[in-house]
């Protein structure tokens, strides 16, 4: 089944040994210590004993047992294992699968001995969902970031790995969730604040008649002039964006990162696929862009200012100076110009 945002490539790497394991990881997952090798020693056969032993690195390593072939490992895997066993000829690992049942039989032994849980235990079920609805909230961070997270987390917690697509519709799942949730709470904040606020952001998504542009679009467009009129005007947009007061939203609970994300997004959209968006969303999205844009023209204004100084003030000074006093090109003191000497 097809997921809608991985990959092909990372959909068909998932659970797999996508490549072969560096040394640190062979040394850290691949590695026989004393209970390993005395659960290893009760099997009576050479290939028995590798067979058992891969698959007990593999669920460390994937989080996993193989589902199709306990044996598509790398080959140097299979050898760093047989290395430790004392087996010279790695290749008898072959034999492991000509009794489909061992495999199984031994998966099951290893995932009692070492506390592997199903993915569809109800209590670790629970503790999953928590973390990853938890991450979702509190980070703002893509689909495969998450995705990846959540493996983590199994992996850790000795979870096995469900399908790729069930772990993937749960991720989306939560990432919607909390999406969800962040509109309805910077809405609902705005509302708080002041009834008729929503009201009057969604105004600035309309175009005033005889302009092309929304008024959103206007007050998004920084200064492109280093002119006193153009600074006048940056002041005016300062004024303009402050007026709404996007300052007394309470969002105490929302990290920071998570707005800056959606005032992202609303910056990359445009005022029609804005006044489109359904509510809480459009609500959300507009109160985001314009406490964003409130502090981004703030700074803009300040910038211009600090470019007219130097430009129009301090360039201006240094020019006058230049004129009055200059280098004589004898002698060894400064003397005003301006009077030719007699």
């Amino acid at each position: 089944m097809p997921v809608e945002f991985l990959t092909d490539e990372q959909a068909e790497a998932y659970g797999k040994f996508a490549e072969e394991p560096t040394r640190p990881e062979l040394e850290r997952f691949f590695f026989l210590d004393d209970v390993d090798r005395d659960l290893i020693a009760r099997r009576r056969s050479a290939h028995h004993q590798l067979g058992f032993a891969l698959q007990m690195c593999t669920v460390r390593y994937i989080g996993r047992f193989l589902p199709d072939d306990p044996l598509d490992a790398p080959w140097p895997v299979i050898e760093h294992l047989a290395a430790q066993l004392g087996i010279e000829d790695a290749s008898v690992v072959k034999r492991y699968t000509e009794r489909p049942k061992t495999a199984y039989e031994h998966a099951w032994e290893i995932r009692d001995v070492y506390e592997y849980r199903e993915y569809d235990d109800a209590e670790w079920s629970r503790r999953f969902r928590t973390f990853l609805h938890g991450r979702a909230w509190t980070h703002a961070e893509g689909p495969v970031a998450l995705f990846n997270q959540a493996v983590g987390w199994l992996r850790r917690h000795r979870v096995l790995l469900p399908g790729v697509s069930v772990l993937a519709r749960q991720v989306s799942e939560a990432r919607k969730v909390a999406e969800k949730r962040l509109h309805a709470t910077v809405a609902g904040a705005a509302r708080r604040a002041d009834p008729a606020l929503p009201g009057e952001l969604v105004a600035t998504l309309k175009t005033p008649e005889g302009s092309r542009f929304s008024e959103l679009e206007r007050l998004r467009r920084p200064p492109t002039r280093t002119t006193g009129t153009a600074f006048a005007r940056a002041l005016e947009r300062v004024d303009e964006i402050g007026a709404y007061r996007l300052g007394r939203l309470r969002l105490s609970q929302i990290l920071p990162n998570r707005m800056a994300v959606l005032a992202r997004c609303a910056l990359g959209s445009k005022a029609p696929l804005l006044e489109r968006a359904s509510e809480p969303k459009r609500t959300a999205m507009l109160a985001a862009v314009m406490r964003h844009l409130e502090a981004k023209a703030i700074d803009e204004a300040l910038d211009l200012f600090q470019v007219l100084m130097a430009a129009r003030l301090l360039n201006t000074a240094k020019r006058k100076t230049a004129r009055t006093w200059t280098w004589p090109l004898c002698g060894r003191r400064w003397r005003k110009s301006g009077r030719a000497r007699r």
